[in-house]
């Protein structure tokens, strides 16, 4: 499938580059009027039936990827909308796929490794501005995220000034620049017993253990509104948890890591001479879950659907994909899908089928 380039199709882009050369001026001008146009003020989520919905703005991890921001992910339920993490890029995505970052709510973070609140700056500046907020931005998320979003705070506090010198307290009200950190606290180590963080207008949002030691906590969260369910595993290395609250749930978006591929990796540092890297390829094996492993959990759980988000190593092309995927389909009844940025997986409420859309970031 082609991929858009810019704010408009590939195709449409390349008659305006070569119409635009042969006439400049006018044509640059109606050309820019018609791309900013498709785009202002767009709200894509309009078009979204009342259910749960997962939309992908970064389906990558920490190493470089062209075609993918770090780990977030949109979840919308009715009229409400929530982020996943705020990986490096994925605030970005969000408004390139036209979902209004004013209309965010809150974030939930599923642990405090950097690529996964490297983007918070972005993420509360943009549903700060987007909407004229007037309280901080709640973002949810185990021990020492309130230490976490604090200084995020403060990184940003002469920004937030600038914003509101400029633009006026009418926009950029100064009692909601940034965010509010709200740490929950979770059974003890060994027990994956879930935990209610959050309800509200129908939507139960409980967060639940996972391993991804050293990192300690880690979790995943379901979210359950009208009767459907999706469930984010966050960084993990397989663990009976998944299985355990993923239960029953219409859709699993995890993590995957493919050890044979990066394997091919360590190969390859370690030949040219990166025993620093060599030695973090060797180590990332042992705290995230391959996608074999994670067939395995969501078939466990009787899950319908299954996606992959934070994809490890990084699949700038679709060939890669059986080579990731392994043996994975023969692990699991249902679909699998490996996740890409600007992937929308739709849960109609009343119903118990999944839709499939795409609102595209390039």
């Amino acid at each position: 499938m082609m991929r858009a380039i810019g704010w408009v199709g590939g195709g449409v882009a390349l008659a305006l580059t070569l119409a635009v050369a042969a006439f400049p001026g006018a044509v640059g001008r109606g050309a820019a009027r018609a791309a900013i146009d498709a785009r202002a003020g767009v709200d894509v989520t309009r078009e979204l039936p009342d259910g749960l919905h997962v939309a992908l703005c970064g389906s990558g991890s920490p190493m470089p990827d062209p075609t993918r921001a770090g780990t977030c992910s949109v979840l919308i339920a009715g009229r409400h909308v929530f982020a996943v993490d705020a990986g490096e890029g994925g605030a970005r995505n969000i408004m390139l796929m036209g979902i209004p970052t004013g209309r965010i709510e809150a974030v939930f973070l599923t642990h405090l490794h950097s690529d996964h609140i490297d983007g918070l700056g972005p993420m509360m500046l943009y549903a700060w501005t987007g909407a004229a907020r007037t309280r901080p931005l709640p973002v949810h998320g185990p021990a020492g995220t309130d230490s976490v979003v604090a200084g995020f705070d403060r990184a940003y506090a002469i920004d937030s000034g600038f914003r509101t010198a400029h633009h006026g307290a009418g926009v950029a009200p100064p009692s909601g620049a940034g965010g509010r950190g709200l740490p929950f606290a979770l059974p003890p180590r060994g027990d994956w017993s879930p935990v209610k963080v959050f309800e509200g207008d129908g939507l139960t949002v409980t967060a639940f253990r996972v391993d991804h030691g050293p990192v300690e906590p880690a979790v995943g969260y379901r979210f359950t509104y009208k009767g459907r369910s999706i469930v984010f595993s966050g960084d993990t290395s397989a663990t009976r948890s998944i299985a355990r609250n993923a239960q029953g749930a219409d859709l699993l978006v995890h993590e995957g890591l493919q050890p044979r591929l990066v394997g091919l990796m360590t190969e390859a540092l370690a030949r040219r001479g990166q025993p620093g890297l060599t030695k973090i390829t060797r180590d990332i094996l042992n705290y995230h879950t391959s996608p074999e492993d994670a067939a395995a959990e969501a078939q466990a759980a009787g899950v319908r659907n299954l996606v992959f988000s934070h994809n490890i190593p990084p699949l700038p092309s679709r060939v890669m994909y059986p080579a990731f995927l392994g043996s994975a389909r023969q692990r699991f009844g249902g679909t699998i899908t490996v996740g890409e940025d600007g992937m929308v997986f739709s849960l109609p409420a009343g119903r118990t089928g999944m839709e499939f859309r795409r609102w595209p970031v390039r």
